[in-house]
């Protein structure tokens, strides 16, 4: 479900808020924790790497989804879907350091490969009595270089 400011339109989670303002979580809800376990080999071949919003576009004939361009740190561009046009405008993200995990096999999606995946946090928050999702990407310092790897 979209959320909705006063005027009717898309609420973007690009909004911005003061460091010194508190925010108000009381009415967020987020998934329980896993039951299960993952063993460390296992969660050792996930690749997490910094990457550097190079170019961001809406992928024609799509409502969700944005076509990223981004320097992995190989000096090879990668191509990664995603499909949060409803949270964010592709010219915000230009630019940003954000994180992906670069080892899942490529994807076809509206005809274009993507190669890999953006880390986002998402929850539900009650808004005028309905239940509204909001989503995040995991934006981390530019002083970060392309290819990082997170541990």
């Amino acid at each position: 479900m979209k959320s909705l400011d006063g005027s009717g339109k898309s609420s973007k989670s690009s909004e911005t808020t003061s460091a010194n303002e508190k925010i108000d979580f009381s009415n967020v809800e987020i998934e329980p924790l896993f039951a299960d376990y993952v063993d460390f080999e296992t969660f050792s071949k996930s690749d997490f790497r910094a990457v550097k919003v190079k170019e961001c576009v809406a992928v024609p004939k799509s409502k969700k989804l944005l076509q990223f361009t981004l320097d992995d740190g190989t000096g090879t561009d990668r191509t990664i879907l995603s499909g949060i046009h409803e949270f964010y405008e592709p010219e915000e993200l230009v630019g940003k350091t954000l994180i992906a995990i670069t080892n899942l096999p490529p994807r076809a999606m509206m005809g274009i490969d993507s190669c890999g995946m953006l880390i986002s946090a998402v929850h539900n928050e009650n808004v005028d009595g309905e239940k509204v999702e909001k989503l995040h990407l995991l934006m981390v310092d530019n002083h970060i270089p392309a290819g990082a790897k997170m541990y």
